[in-house]
């Protein structure tokens, strides 16, 4: 990332933006939580991009260059966090599961961030409780940093749909499939299939939070049909892809 603002404070607030809206790449000197009540938030590092819809939460630890895009109508929640302040005692961007109480606690601590009453700090103290408790979630696309595995996932990002296999895609860029496999193992923790599906599973919300029919999406992204990205979708969400074409 280039051209990094420095905003020491994180805010903690909420504001909305406008499908494709983009907050520039910056960074604080406090940690920061990052929710979207509606619409799908992009929040992109050095590290890659992690993505996250109603169901999610992102943890941006102090001094971490980031920025964010919305897809779809975001309401977005900021809370933050002074530096010696770390609940989740993460030093690396991590996606969090949201629990109803705990989307319910953002969205009041944030409604009133001049308030500097006891109860906004029972609210805090309450709201930093449940995060210790909220499970991590795999919701990350890594960026490659070897230009072999670069290549490859660029046309994977450029086309969800494309049905080659590792050799394939291997063939095309001129490297091994074994290289790759490797370097999808080293880098990024995961097989290709895993990535792929991860991959899909972005280029999916994407479109949802635009208001894309959920069986054009499927078909967009790879799947052979409406029910088995419904299936994968709720696997890895805890819920239908339905909700975003009612406004959820």
């Amino acid at each position: 990332m280039s051209n990094i603002r420095h905003a020491p404070q994180a805010p903690t607030r909420a504001r909305v933006l406008a499908p494709g809206e983009r907050i520039d790449a910056h960074r604080h000197d406090d940690h920061q939580i990052v929710y979207a009540g509606s619409g799908v938030l992009a929040v992109t590092t050095d590290a890659g991009t992690w993505f996250a819809p109603g169901t999610r939460a992102l943890w941006v630890p102090a001094g971490t260059a980031h920025a964010h895009r919305a897809y779809g109508h975001l309401d977005l929640h900021l809370v933050g966090l002074p530096a010696d302040d770390n609940p989740l005692g993460l030093d690396t961007p991590t996606a969090l599961a949201v629990s109803p109480l705990l989307r319910e606690l953002i969205r009041a601590y944030t409604a009133a961030p001049e308030d500097t009453g006891p109860e906004r700090a029972r609210l805090l103290a309450v709201l930093r409780d449940q995060l210790r408790a909220c499970p991590q979630q795999p919701m990350r696309l890594p960026t490659a940093a070897d230009p072999r595995l670069a290549a490859v996932c660029a046309l994977v990002h450029a086309d969800p749909a494309d049905q080659r296999t590792l050799a394939a895609l291997a063939a095309a860029t001129g490297t091994g499939e074994r290289t790759l496999s490797r370097l999808f193992r080293s880098e990024f923790g995961m097989t290709f299939p895993q990535w792929r599906t991860q991959s899909r599973l972005y280029h999916a919300l994407r479109l949802l939070a635009d208001g894309t029919p959920v069986t054009t999406v499927a078909l967009r992204c790879g799947w052979s049909s409406a029910s088995a990205f419904i299936d994968v979708f709720r696997r890895s969400f805890g819920h239908t892809p339905g909700r975003y074409g009612r406004g959820g």
